[in-house]
C-alpha cells in the first residue's frame, strides 16, 4: 500500500504543486502546503474506493486542504529582501514571469474561485471538473466563464 501511495504522488505531484502555488504566496508556504496536502491524502488514502479516478479524489483532498488551512492564522516570518543571483536564459526567464504573474493574479481570486481555475488549467474536462466541485456540467461552463473574464481584468490592471 505504501508503495502504490507513493507511486501515485509521484505520478500527480504536479497537481499538488499546482493547488500550493494558487492558494500560497511564498515557496516555503507553498512547500508547507504541499506536505500538508500529502499527509491528508496518506490519512484517508485507506478510505479511496476507486470510484472517481485517482486525480478527482486528489484535487478534492487537496483544494479542501488548501481551503481549511488558509483559513487558519498564519504566524508572521520576515524574510530577507535579499534575493541571491541566479544565472537564467533570458527565455525562461519571460516564461517564469509569465506564470509568477498568471499565479498572482488567480491567488487574488476567490478560494473557490481557485479551485476551478486549478482543476481547468489541469485541463479536466467540464465532467470531471462538476464531479470534483459537485456542481453542474453546465454551472461549470458559467463558473469558468466568469472567472476567465475576472482574471483578464486582474491580469489588465
Amino acid at each position: 500500500m505504501k508503495d502504490k501511495f507513493t507511486d501515485d504522488i509521484l505520478t500527480h505531484q504536479a497537481l499538488i504543486h499546482k493547488i500550493s502555488r494558487m492558494y500560497r504566496d511564498t515557496l516555503e508556504d507553498q512547500e508547507d502546503l504541499f506536505q500538508e496536502i500529502v499527509y491528508q491524502l496518506w490519512k484517508s488514502y485507506l478510505k479511496f474506493q476507486g470510484k472517481s479516478k485517482i486525480t478527482t479524489w486528489m484535487y478534492r483532498i487537496g483544494l479542501n486542504t488548501a481551503m481549511a488551512t488558509f483559513r487558519k492564522p498564519k504566524v508572521k516570518v520576515d524574510y530577507s529582501s535579499v534575493i541571491p543571483e541566479q544565472k537564467i536564459s533570458q527565455e525562461s526567464q519571460t516564461d517564469s514571469w509569465r506564470e509568477d504573474l498568471l499565479f498572482a493574479a488567480i491567488r487574488k481570486l476567490d478560494e473557490d474561485e481557485r479551485a476551478f481555475i486549478a482543476l481547468y488549467l489541469d485541463d479536466l474536462s467540464y465532467a470531471e471538473i462538476s464531479e470534483v466541485i459537485g456542481i453542474s456540467e453546465n454551472n461549470v461552463g458559467v463558473r469558468l466563464n466568469r472567472i476567465k473574464t475576472k482574471l483578464k481584468t486582474i491580469l489588465n490592471k
